[in-house]
């Protein structure tokens, strides 16, 4: 009888235990998915920078404000329940990609995603821009950061995309280290790898200013 009370006991521990589990689990499905159905068609997704490599160099000479920092940025489509990121990426191009994939890809990079969403008055520019995106994508992605019509970046993807209502703007790009006044030695180095003069000045555009735009706000970190 002792030994039925012990069995019985261990049964229904095992049975609480696994239940909390599914339960959790459950939970966690439940909160992701919450998470992302409020994203609404043309939302921008944009990715935090890391402090090193490519990224670090890119937020080092371009960050802009002190809450965050971005190196990749792409536009939200949905096409009944299922969505998609349209974006530029050095792995692919300008490509079509879940959401779903998408944010896996970061959250393996253990970088961020943090979404803004044009404000009310401007929402109307969507349809267009993402018809655009949609058009360009299939090209490489542009390792130079140097304008051109047969390659694009991640900021130069999404600015090209917004052009016709001019949601975003081009500005003089800078390679400046803002703590020493020079140009900043990983842009000096890859330049000079490509025999390129870095562009400094040339007309460009990144994530930190497409984020610093007073046309989109930010609503949330997924």
């Amino acid at each position: 009888m002792q030994e039925f009370k012990i069995s019985f006991s261990q049964n229904i521990k095992k049975v609480i235990v696994t239940g909390t589990l599914f339960f959790l689990i459950l939970l966690l499905i439940n909160c992701s998915a919450t998470q992302t159905s409020k994203l609404k068609n043309g939302d921008l997704l944009f990715v935090t920078a890391k402090e090193t490599g490519l990224s670090g160099a890119i937020n080092n000479v371009t960050q802009k404000q002190k809450i965050a920092s971005f190196d990749h940025i792409g536009i939200l489509e949905k096409q009944g329940s299922t969505m998609f990121v349209l974006h530029a990426a050095p792995k692919g191009g300008s490509q079509k990609q879940t959401l779903q994939e998408f944010l896996k890809d970061q959250e393996q990079d253990e970088q961020k995603v943090i979404v803004y969403r044009l404000k009310p008055e401007y929402q109307k520019s969507i349809p267009a821009a993402i018809e655009k995106a949609n058009l360009m994508l299939g090209k490489p992605y542009n390792f130079n950061y140097i304008l051109d019509e047969n390659s694009y970046y991640c900021s130069d993807f999404v600015e090209r995309a917004f052009r016709k209502d001019h949601i975003f703007k081009l500005e003089p790009m800078t390679f400046i280290d803002p703590k020493t006044g020079k140009i900043n030695l990983f842009w000096e180095e890859f330049y000079q790898k490509k025999n390129i003069k870095v562009p400094e000045g040339e007309p460009g555009c990144n994530p930190n200013g497409l984020a610093g735009s007073e046309k989109i706000e930010r609503i949330k970190e997924l």
